[in-house]
């Protein structure tokens, strides 16, 4: 009876694959070329894991995610931004964790506590395409700031992303009520609506629709500028005069994931030298110092930014967009 139960033994644990993986649930916001670079690595670093990856943009992905809540899916976020990230540990949907190499962590890029809800991975900034094709048929001058923007001759040339779906689109409202005091903020922004052509669901399409020449100006962000740039469009970055609003892209885990082995050692790789040196590749600041920054955009990006009050950014979000709606959805 006991030799049937060990041959039992040995061909069940037989039966289990050699190579079977540990799978891991992933949301994020990363622009899908960044993802594909990224995952290379993660592949080739963490080959026990299957990776399932859901991108969508910032305000969709935050939205399924807390919608979720009772009945979640993903394990892991990665690469939201910090504003949606407080929104989750307040609504209790984060587990606390370390990941290993969390001393390495600048200050400004990572929850509070010694096991944080969240930890940044990298910065990005609002910025404006300028495409000079068009504005040289239009005769449009280069806008060098936000005030720029709402001159009468850009109407119908602008184009930036809603706030409500676009992380990018929040930060650059944000910072723009942060900055001039909610009062003139809304007035700025109601002039501006004067000349916007279209709210786009993504952060990125204003940049890809001024590159396409659609419009004249996109208000996206420095990397997508960069890119479509780099890809040979007509474009011009330009990082407004008055400050860019900017966002940090972090990393949770979430309740669901607590017990995932895999997911911890993800969110460990998420922050490791490979994995910093491949964000570096994309932005001019990422979490650990060191790292050089990419050709074209500022060395010192705390000359070019606006300070993100990322507490108030979060508390106050729901009540932004609510107000943004009701004066600017068509």
């Amino acid at each position: 009876m006991a030799r049937w139960g060990l041959l039992l033994l040995v061909l069940t644990v037989a039966a289990v694959p050699v190579h079977a993986k540990d799978t891991v649930v992933i949301y994020t916001a990363i622009e899908p070329e960044q993802i594909t670079d990224y995952m290379k690595a993660v592949n080739k670093t963490l080959p026990n894991l299957d990776v399932k990856m859901l991108r969508l943009s910032t305000g969709d992905i935050s939205a399924r995610f807390m919608a979720e809540k009772d009945n979640m899916q993903a394990d892991v976020i990665w690469g939201v931004g910090a504003t949606n990230m407080m929104v989750f540990k307040n609504a209790g949907l984060l587990e606390p964790y370390a990941p290993e190499g969390l001393d390495r962590i600048q200050p400004l890029f990572r929850d509070k506590g010694p096991a944080p809800s969240w930890v940044g991975i990298d910065i990005y900034m609002s910025a404006f395409c300028f495409n000079t094709e068009v504005a040289k048929k239009k005769n449009l001058p280069r806008p060098e700031s936000w005030a720029d923007l709402t001159k009468p001759v850009y109407k119908g040339e602008v184009v930036m992303p809603n706030p409500a779906s676009s992380g990018t689109g929040y930060l650059s409202v944000a910072s723009i009520l942060q900055r001039m005091k909610e009062a003139e903020g809304w007035k700025y922004l109601d002039a501006l609506d004067k000349n916007m052509a279209e709210y786009t669901k993504s952060g990125s399409k204003p940049c890809k629709d001024a590159a396409s020449g659609e419009r004249a100006i996109g208000v996206s962000f420095e990397y997508v500028a960069m890119k479509m740039k780099k890809d040979g469009a007509p474009v011009e970055m330009v990082i407004p005069k008055e400050g860019s609003g900017y966002e940090i892209e972090a990393n949770g885990l979430t309740k669901k994931g607590k017990g995932n082995a895999a997911a911890r050692q993800f969110l460990d790789w998420a922050i490791s030298d490979e994995a910093m040196a491949l964000y570096a590749k994309y932005f001019a600041a990422v979490s650990v110092a060191g790292f050089p920054v990419p050709e074209g955009l500022p060395k010192d990006i705390s000359k070019v930014v606006f300070p993100n009050d990322f507490d108030w950014s979060s508390k106050n979000r729901d009540r932004i967009l609510a107000e943004w709606a009701k004066r600017y959805q068509k």
